[in-house]
């Protein structure tokens, strides 16, 4: 049998695979073999060629309480895959396409999905604690002893194959290498995202960016593509100035260095007055009101990537009457199946730097390894290879 042929030969049955799965909170991952069921209506099963992971990976590992704390469980939502075999009602998608999950869904039926203003889908998006889209709590997955495993955020991509709903999935040209789309299933593309989309940065603008992850970095490198004169980066580990400047940023504050002054106070004096837009990507309260005083007034608009739904936000309630603006954005303001192409296409034409954000690749079974880069801030994005040998 060729390998085309192995490749479609568990079409409609369950397959066996290998998946890294979190059994307990704050608790290594362990390498298992699971079953993955056929897709059902409007599912596809894809093929994951290669993962990566990022923060939100990292917090959901170590949550022990909570509607959002589920075990046992298979994190990952930055991947890129093959589609193996489709479900019923699905259109768009066929044997073989190269197709990258996204969390954040696009139903493309609902006023939202067809509205210019946002990226809300308000047929799917309020949910966030379901296993599958349509399904409810049922589980594509099983482990050796026939038990369920939970699903994680719609994707799970830390299994060599995985379920995906067609409202979170996007089809891509197979141009691209897989190692450089995978960026683009949510860190990247969420900051790349709010300086396009949501903040929609002007030529000549000034930009503060609050925390140099691959969210904020990011940013910086949208806001270097929309031509803004001054980006500045404000993180607490110097090393992140250097990767910076591979992305536009042409200013960098350590918030440890600033003695008695506060970073806004630092960022006015820099910018003269205030910078035009600033990013929060790290998820502190305290940090974002920083970020909110940082901008001019009158004109300045914070965008608040990072996001700790337990904490109670203060902000300079006078600085919002006198014109300031502060606002969230999820998955940085973009409609996956319209806005993701268009990502694809600019790093084809050799506009986008995506290159810059990879720092590491391991085989997936080291995925342990990448979670511990990721956690000690050595890593930006890990390519994770499901066949690397």
């Amino acid at each position: 049998m060729d390998k085309t042929s192995s490749f479609y030969s568990h079409e409609g049955k369950p397959i066996r695979c290998k998946a890294a799965i979190c059994k307990k909170a704050g608790e290594p991952l362990v390498i298992e073999e699971i079953h993955v069921h056929p897709p059902q209506a409007y599912e596809v099963r894809i093929k994951i060629v290669c993962t990566t992971l990022c923060h939100t990976d990292l917090a959901f590992s170590k949550y022990d309480s909570g509607p959002l704390a589920r075990f046992p469980r298979i994190l990952g939502h930055e991947a890129v895959g093959l589609v193996e075999s489709i479900g019923e009602h699905v259109d768009g998608f066929k044997h073989g396409d190269v197709v990258l999950p996204v969390f954040h869904p696009h139903c493309e039926e609902c006023r939202d999905c067809k509205s210019s203003k946002g990226n809300w889908c308000t047929r799917f998006a309020e949910d966030l604690v379901s296993n599958t889209r349509r399904y409810g709590m049922a589980s594509r997955f099983k482990d050796s002893m026939g038990e369920d495993i939970h699903h994680f955020f719609f994707v799970s991509s830390f299994s060599e194959y995985t379920i995906v709903d067609i409202a979170h999935l996007v089809k891509i040209s197979p141009e691209i290498p897989v190692d450089r789309a995978v960026l683009l299933s949510c860190g990247v593309s969420t900051g790349i995202g709010a300086a396009w989309r949501t903040a929609d940065i002007e030529e000549g603008s000034t930009v503060a960016v609050f925390g140099l992850g691959a969210v904020g970095l990011a940013v910086g490198e949208g806001a270097r593509l929309r031509g803004a004169a001054q980006i500045i980066g404000i993180d607490i580990n110097p090393d992140k100035f250097a990767i910076g400047k591979k992305f536009g940023f042409t200013d960098f504050v350590n918030p440890t260095l600033c003695g008695d002054k506060k970073i806004s106070e630092v960022i006015k004096e820099i910018a003269g007055g205030g910078v035009d837009y600033s990013f929060e990507c790290v998820g502190i309260t305290s940090v974002l009101s920083e970020a909110f005083l940082s901008t001019r007034t009158g004109t300045g608009k914070t965008v608040a990537l990072g996001i700790n739904p337990a904490a109670p936000t203060e902000l300079d309630s006078f600085g919002l009457f006198r014109g300031k603006h502060v606002c969230g954005s999820l998955f940085g303001g973009l409609k996956p199946k319209l806005d993701i192409p268009i990502l694809v296409d600019r790093y084809l034409k050799k506009e986008l730097n995506l290159d810059s954000f990879i720092t590491h690749e391991l085989k997936f079974e080291d995925i342990n390894k990448a979670f511990d880069l990721l956690e000690k801030g050595k890593s930006l994005r890990c390519i994770l290879w499901m066949d690397k040998k």
